[in-house]
């Protein structure tokens, strides 16, 4: 069976995670920079999710059968601590990953101008009444359902050809309740790549807030990994010696066998 070249899963997903960085992180500058400042309506936020959605359904179809569309360190990550995907293709994905973030968020300022990093890039962060215990359960939580739904829907057992669809609505889903607590990053490169284009315009960007993001949403992608896999472990029955097993009577010539 032909397989994709290591470089050209690396340029998969380093041109998948820069779309969905642009599409999905891009519009939420987008949608400040028509509303004013206002504080975002819970029509805007359904609007940002359902581009997230949309994007992420649009990558799975687009690249999934090049690279897997990881797309997220915490979707590699936790294939790999589950023996899915081997250790010595983790460094190239994850660089290929918060590259195509950087470059994703980057089109954002190119196409909406300075004003982006004005209205925030969409960068994820936190602010009171949130702390940073609040805000690493809440990355953590969502990352776990993100990934745990990513599993079962790649599962050879699931459904075919719904994968993609399932995956966009579990980011749908996570946005909702996540993103007023913390602008729900749910991927370390989507939390990264806009922070470094922020830091290279002189945006405001919290730079001691990144390891909440990164290490709860590792943490979270690990565990669901993990808690899936205990739940979808099954039993192997012992075969009887072959001695012991009756020999089937031989089918008449010509039948079906």
């Amino acid at each position: 069976m032909e397989e994709n070249t290591y470089p050209q899963k690396l340029l998969a997903e380093l041109l998948g995670t820069a779309m969905l960085v642009f599409v999905g992180v891009g519009s939420v500058p987008a949608t400040t920079l028509l509303d004013g400042n206002a504080p975002f309506t819970m029509a805007e936020l359904g609007m940002i999710s359902f581009a997230f959605a949309l994007v992420v359904v649009a990558m799975v179809y687009a690249v999934g059968h090049i690279s897997g569309c990881h797309i997220n360190p915490a979707v590699t990550l936790a294939l790999a601590a589950t023996r899915r995907f081997p250790w010595r293709d983790v460094p190239g994905y994850l660089g290929a990953q918060v590259a195509g973030a950087v470059l994703g968020a980057l089109a954002i300022v190119g196409v909406l101008g300075r004003r982006a990093v004005g209205a925030g890039l969409g960068i994820a962060s936190y602010a009171s009444p949130t702390g940073a215990g609040q805000a690493f359960f809440a990355e953590a939580v969502g990352t776990f359902i993100l990934v745990f739904v990513v599993f079962g829907a790649v599962d050879r057992r699931a459904s075919g050809g719904f994968a993609g669809l399932a995956i966009g609505l579990a980011v749908f889903a996570v946005i909702i309740p996540v993103g007023p607590a913390t602008g729900a990053a749910i991927n370390p490169a989507r939390a990264v790549g806009p922070m470094v284009v922020g830091a290279l315009y002189d945006g405001t960007v919290h730079w001691g807030q990144l390891p909440v993001y990164v290490v709860a949403e590792v943490a979270g992608g690990v565990l669901a990994g993990c808690c899936y896999v205990a739940l979808n472990a099954r039993r192997t029955h012992a075969v009887p010696a072959a001695s012991t097993v009756p020999a089937a009577p031989a089918a008449p010539e010509g039948a079906l066998s």
